[in-house]
């Protein structure tokens, strides 16, 4: 399907009483966007299923190297597959706190909540809330270089192409990606822009002086206690270890108590459960973890800490963000800002489906369109937009990664290029992405999107 393009500017609140023809009804998209309590459990205990595989095969193998039972030969490769897997989940872990944070992960949005925190951001180092800002900035603004998160942090970190690309590009920038140096500034950057206040991202009130403090005690905890835990565990001093863990955390618990409310920084989106009781609840899941890895290391002899190290921290900084740009790149890349031409639907097989495109991800563009529909229902919500001919004749639909497929859809590779680069004026402005969030300064939000369609800096 060829993508036409339009000179109009469109806003997603703009919505007739009646549907042009093929168009979903109103009820239609209310039953498409029932989420429950049940079906995403099943969807969790599957990543956690493959975690724990993967660590367990990992760490296996490596035992029986020490143990002399296995040869450096085939270590190898099984680390190294163990920490693709790892990173591939973990990547699953951040489409778990995707569907927390437009509430589709669960219908209950407390529970919602706290479990898209405990099973999804808190493992990979971030929460709900301050993704939300991130993301919901995406979907307003998609595709804008000045407000669009993906755009402004990729200005800063350097992991954009400069679409359309070539195939010898595109390999070229893989290639620029994998550099472990530009992985960690990536992390670095997206870690940045997901915690800390950003001038260009509209979400966040960046005219409100807050303490910095109440961001970087958190970081000090979650970076600084491993600093001075570890060498004290490699001394076999692990009773020193835990008493400097239980004594920082306090210390943490009691600034983040009395820290007054004016001085937190402060966004326009109203957070379900107070950032007080999430950075406490975040920090002290960090704290479980780090006094849970010393007590069996002191307990078992075997190095917890190094297995932490080996399969959790080095996954997180080079197969995630892999996973991570790869979608990137292929969700947004050689698009335009049109309501239908921002994004496309990608076919691919269920190994890709794991790493690159997790929960419903492979369903892009008819996410961009109903934000509040969750993952296990794109699929059927595509289909039913197909009957709009003008969502038929403009979505695009991508088959593979390379070489021609079945369908004569073009394949990841081939949309990436010049013969599918689509650059329209249509400028979509995505107001309906917040539509079950309790907004703050609306009118500051409405301003940002005149600017924005006016292609203004703010």
């Amino acid at each position: 399907m060829k993508a036409v393009l339009m000179d109009t500017v469109t806003n997603a609140s703009e919505t007739p009483a009646k549907p042009p023809a093929g168009r979903l009804s109103r009820d239609e998209v209310r039953a498409f966007k029932i989420r429950d309590n049940v079906t995403n459990l099943r969807y969790i205990a599957g990543i956690y299923v493959v975690i724990t595989a993967a660590v367990a095969g990992g760490v296996w193998a490596c035992e029986a190297y020490l143990n002399g039972g296995l040869g450096l030969a085939v270590l190898a490769p099984i680390v190294a597959l163990a920490v693709l897997a790892v990173g591939a989940s973990q990547h699953q872990l951040g489409a778990i706190i995707h569907e927390g944070t437009h509430y589709t992960l669960f219908a209950n949005r407390k529970f919602n909540e706290l479990a898209s925190d405990y099973l999804g951001g808190f493992p990979i180092y971030t929460s709900t809330q301050a993704y939300r800002l991130h993301h919901f900035a995406h979907h307003q603004f998609v595709n804008d270089p000045d407000r669009d998160p993906i755009a402004t942090q990729a200005s800063e970190s350097g992991h954009w192409l400069d679409f359309p690309v070539t195939h010898v590009q595109l390999v070229k920038g893989f290639v620029r990606l994998i550099n472990p140096l530009n992985l960690m500034r990536y992390m670095i950057s997206r870690a940045k822009h997901s915690a800390l206040p950003q001038g260009t991202n509209p979400f966040f009130d960046a005219d409100h002086a807050a303490n910095p403090w109440a961001v970087h005690v958190g970081i000090l905890f979650a970076v600084g206690v491993p600093v001075v835990m570890v060498p004290l565990i490699l001394l076999q001093q692990q009773i020193a270890a835990l008493t400097f863990l239980a004594a920082a955390w306090f210390a943490m618990v009691v600034f983040y108590l009395v820290l007054p409310d004016e001085q937190w920084p402060r966004a326009r989106i109203t957070p379900t459960i107070s950032d007080r009781a999430t950075i406490i609840g975040r920090m002290s899941y960090l704290g479980v973890i780090y006094g849970a890895l010393t007590v069996v290391e002191y307990t078992t002899g075997v190095g917890a800490w190094g297995y932490y190290g080996l399969f959790w921290i080095l996954p997180l900084f080079t197969a995630f963000p892999v996973f991570m740009v790869l979608r990137e790149w292929i969700q947004h890349g050689n698009a335009d800002r049109g309501r239908l031409t921002n994004s496309r639907v990608f076919l691919v097989d269920p190994v890709s489906r794991y790493a690159v495109f997790p929960l419903g991800m492979d369903y892009h563009l008819p996410h961009h369109l109903y934000a509040s529909v969750p993952h296990y229902k794109l699929k059927a919500l595509h289909e039913a937009l197909l009957r709009d001919p003008e969502y038929a004749e403009k979505g695009q639909v991508v088959e593979g990664w390379i070489g021609a497929s079945r369908s004569g859809e073009p394949s990841i590779v081939k949309v990436l290029g010049p013969e599918y680069a689509v650059k329209g004026a249509e400028i979509y402005i995505d107001e309906a992405a917040t539509e079950d969030a309790e907004v703050r300064d609306a009118d500051k939000l409405k301003a940002h999107s005149a600017a924005s369609q006016s292609g203004r800096v703010w």
